[in-house]
């Protein structure tokens, strides 16, 4: 690992969320010492990367970030091959959809789409949302078994009342996905906000990202024609991308 690309990563990371953080807060949070940090922020404001709000010795998030952000959507295969996909989908049930992929130990939507009826407002792509605790997340953890053992070794954190955080239970939960190729999730990152979810896979037979349909708890769970309109989609999404068999297997069941 190069240490001053890993610095700088560690910066952005403590600046994300909407953080504005001067130097010695920056450099606490990051045991680094003042003048280290100092430099780092200033190459990364020289590109953009952070910016130092006006009037302030603050820093956050700078723009050049967007752009960077917006090329990796817009060259993302699996978007681009979902996207005409997601929107039928979110069509026939509804729903609001999302796509995600893996991100550490979180799900990035790589694309949304509103309810059709227009009773979602908020636009999610960009947004990030911890694996365990989506129904995305549990697809993707139940079909990367080493990513599920590490992300369970270091616990698990409570978002809501319902977030399941005891690492024998979700273990059990991710076996059940992988077996049905569809994962739930109710109130466990939000609050009256639910989903269902299926694995996208890819030419190998890899799962690279899930598609799920995102409903206000007091409409879950969803209707079996639903869940069969969210199965079709992941099917037809992982035909574009070259998948010869859909559902998927787990990393673990190839000798099977």
């Amino acid at each position: 690992m190069i240490q001053a690309i890993d610095r700088a990563a560690r910066v952005l990371q403590a600046l994300q969320g909407a953080r504005h953080l001067g130097i010695t807060e920056l450099a606490a949070e990051l045991n680094l010492a003042p003048s280290t940090v100092h430099g780092i922020v200033k190459s990364l404001a020289e590109h953009g990367l952070v910016a130092k709000e006006p009037g302030s010795n603050r820093y956050r998030l700078g723009p050049a970030l967007l752009k960077l952000s917006n090329v990796y959507l817009d060259t993302h295969e699996v978007r681009a091959r979902a996207m005409r996909w997601t929107r039928e989908l979110a069509r026939r049930t509804g729903f609001s959809t999302r796509l995600g992929v893996t991100l550490f130990d979180e799900v990035l939507i790589i694309h949304h789409n509103r309810r059709p009826d227009g009773g979602q407002h908020m636009y999610e792509t960009g947004l990030t949302i911890p694996a365990h605790a989506s129904a995305l997340g549990k697809v993707l953890l139940a079909y990367d078994p080493p990513w599920a053992t590490e992300l369970l070794a270091g616990g698990l954190r409570s978002l809501t009342g319902d977030t399941i955080v005891d690492s024998a239970e979700l273990t059990a939960e991710l076996a059940v996905i992988a077996k049905n190729a569809s994962a739930s999730e109710r109130d466990e990152a939000v609050l009256g906000e639910s989903c269902m979810a299926a694995p996208i896979a890819d030419r190998s037979g890899a799962v690279i990202a899930a598609i799920g349909v995102v409903m206000p708890t007091t409409e879950f769970p969803p209707s079996d024609a639903v869940l069969d309109h969210l199965r079709e989609a992941a099917r037809t999404i992982s035909r574009e991308l070259g998948s010869s068999d859909w559902p998927p297997r787990r990393r673990d069941d190839e000798s099977l």
